[in-house]
C-alpha cells in the first residue's frame, strides 16, 4: 500500500498519529495552504486516504475530524476536543516559530500519577510543558497538579530527558497553564506562566522586553514576570 502514497500523503498520517484528532480546516492551513484550491485538494487527499483505510475518520464535527487508524477513541468522545485544544495551541505557536520536539500527552515520568502535560515542546529555544485547561478546576485541584511538577523536579529524572541539551546544563521547563481562569497557584522552584493563549504569551513577552529595553529594573520570579528565550 506504501507506494500508493506521496511524502505529503505520509507527513499527514504521521501528523494525524501525532496529535489523534485533526480537522481539515487545520490540514489546509499546514499542508495545502500553498494551492490555488486548498480546500478542494484536501478534501480529495483525505477521501483518498480513508478509502486506502490508512485514517480514519468522524463526521460527528463540522468540517470532519480525521483520527489515526487504530485510534482507541469514540467517534462522538469529548476526549476529540481535547486532541482539538491541543492541536489548536501548536498552530498557535507555528504562527510564530515552528516548536521542536513535539510530543503529545507528554509522560516524562513514565509512571502512573506523575505528571501528565498536555503537550511539550521547545519553542523559541526555549523548553515548555503545557497544560489546556477547558474547564474550571479548584484552587486546590491546581495546586496538586503545581505539586507534581515539584515532586519531578526534585527527583533529578528530568536531567536525562531525551531532548536536554548535550553541550549545556539540564534545563527545567517552564510550566504554561492555558487557561482563561487565573489560579492562586505557586511555586518557589519552578515558573508558572498562565495565560489563555500563546498569543498573550507572545504579548506578555514583548511588554516584559520593552520594559528591560526601557530600564525598568527586573523583577522578582514571583511576580509572574516571563523571563524565558523567546526571541
Amino acid at each position: 500500500m506504501s507506494f500508493r502514497l506521496s511524502q505529503r500523503d505520509k507527513d499527514i498520517i504521521a501528523f494525524i498519529n501525532q496529535f489523534r484528532a485533526v480537522d481539515r480546516d487545520s490540514l489546509v492551513d499546514l499542508f495545502f495552504k500553498q494551492l490555488k484550491s486548498p480546500v478542494n485538494a484536501c478534501n480529495s487527499v483525505m477521501v483518498r486516504l480513508y478509502r486506502l483505510g490508512v485514517i480514519e475518520r468522524t463526521q460527528q464535527y463540522s468540517p470532519t475530524v480525521y483520527l489515526p487508524v487504530d485510534a482507541k477513541i469514540k467517534k462522538n468522545s469529548q476526549k476529540i476536543l481535547h486532541f482539538l485544544s491541543i492541536l489548536d495551541v501548536y498552530k498557535q505557536m507555528c504562527m510564530y516559530s515552528i516548536p521542536k520536539y513535539v510530543i503529545v500527552e507528554d509522560k516524562p515520568t513514565g509512571r502512573k500519577g506523575g505528571i501528565e502535560p498536555d503537550l511539550f515542546c521547545i519553542f523559541k529555544g526555549s523548553p515548555f510543558w503545557i497544560e489546556i485547561q477547558r474547564n474550571q478546576y479548584s484552587e486546590q485541584k491546581m495546586q496538586g497538579k503545581i505539586n507534581l511538577y515539584e515532586e519531578f523536579f526534585f527527583s533529578d529524572e528530568w536531567k536525562a530527558l531525551q531532548w536536554q541539551p548535550e553541550e549545556r546544563s539540564p534545563i527545567f521547563p517552564s510550566v504554561i497553564l492555558i487557561t482563561p481562569v487565573r489560579y492562586a497557584v505557586n511555586s518557589e522552584h519552578i515558573r508558572i506562566i498562565q495565560v489563555a493563549s500563546i498569543h498573550e504569551l507572545i504579548e506578555k513577552y514583548k511588554s516584559s522586553a520593552k520594559q528591560q529595553r526601557d530600564g525598568i529594573p527586573k523583577t522578582s520570579p514571583s511576580s509572574g514576570r516571563i523571563k524565558i528565550n523567546l526571541t
